[in-house]
């Protein structure tokens, strides 16, 4: 198993992208190397002597936190972003992690990594707390700002898929976010979604849920629109700086709500795992993006999904 990381990604790399390396390598697992993409003088500087699992991938460029992503992925074909993208497309990387630019990651993977077949279009997600313990999952969190009933529908087959197998929920339930839980609410996008939710039988669908249910774990799994799903996600961060200014981020609860203890969420419905990560990531983030990439492999986290897309396609035909 081979990661590759973008160590020039952020707003302090590579610095906590190295401390991140060391951190994962003080309780590695054999069997899973990294390649380290970025200037290789500055990366050596950092390792003494070179770990046997890690090697270099020098890049010449770096892509800016504010850069334009379209231009800037074309103009700078040698930056560490792009080489990773198309080390990940070659399968000399088993996956990819990055906290850089978050715009061009997003278009490093249309442009680089295709979609699963039967996948109209690609989500991210976010996790998210309860109360009771334990994490939920929200899709879209940004990628799918404007969307179809059929985008959400699809987002809660993906996201059942990343709560069994990441989350490890057993039968994860799914609520579609809505402004009231009775079946005929929302406007006509959460209306539409909410027929064909109902009506599928591949996702464990309960209806509709609140935003004041959001934290409770009433679903394992929520869909909504991309707009929305970035609301909260904001709103979920304000809540740990909130908390953490008020000296209540070591509570139990609120702690959980630390972007670091996820360290990234990943890009849900294409061929090949991409972690993004967040551009003030800390070293802890990126252990974690790492063990994140890697779990997503061992547990053969696409393969499911693109076995039951296949499923799925082969139901609707008959």
């Amino acid at each position: 198993m081979v990661i590759g990381i973008d160590m020039m990604g952020g707003d302090y790399a590579p610095q906590q992208a190295l401390l991140g390396v060391d951190l994962f390598l003080a309780d590695a697992v054999p069997g899973i190397e990294l390649v380290l993409i970025g200037d290789e003088q500055v990366l050596l500087k950092h390792f003494p002597s070179l770990p046997a699992t890690v090697s270099f991938v020098h890049a010449t460029e770096v892509i800016d936190m504010h850069e334009p992503p379209t231009r800037a992925l074309r103009d700078k074909p040698g930056s560490s972003m792009n080489i990773g993208f198309d080390l990940l497309a070659k399968g000399t990387v088993d996956a990819f992690v990055s906290a850089g630019n978050t715009g061009a990651m997003m278009v490093g993977v249309f442009y680089t990594i295709k979609a699963i077949e039967g996948v109209l279009r690609p989500t991210i997600s976010t996790v998210i707390p309860k109360v009771q313990g334990g994490y939920g999952l929200i899709l879209d969190v940004g990628l799918q700002a404007d969307c179809k009933p059929e985008n959400l529908l699809q987002n809660a087959i993906l996201g059942s898929i990343y709560a069994q197998n990441i989350l490890e929920i057993e039968n994860p339930t799914v609520g579609l976010i809505n402004i009231g839980e009775e079946e005929g609410k929302g406007n006509l996008l959460a209306q539409a979604a909410y027929r064909l939710l109902k009506e599928n039988k591949f996702i464990n669908f309960i209806g509709n849920i609140e935003g004041r249910e959001i934290l409770t774990g009433k679903a394992d799994v929520m869909v909504c629109d991309g707009f929305t799903g970035n609301v909260i996600l904001k709103l979920g961060e304000s809540i740990f700086d909130i908390a953490k200014s008020r000296n209540l981020d070591e509570d139990d609860y609120f702690k959980r709500f630390n972007f670091e203890t996820y360290g990234g969420t990943p890009i849900l419905g294409v061929d090949k795992p991409v972690i993004v990560g967040h551009g003030i990531s800390t070293p802890k983030a990126y252990r974690n993006m790492i063990h994140l990439a890697t779990k997503m492999i061992e547990t053969k986290l696409l393969e499911k999904m693109k076995e039951k897309f296949v499923s799925e396609e082969s139901e609707e035909a008959s």
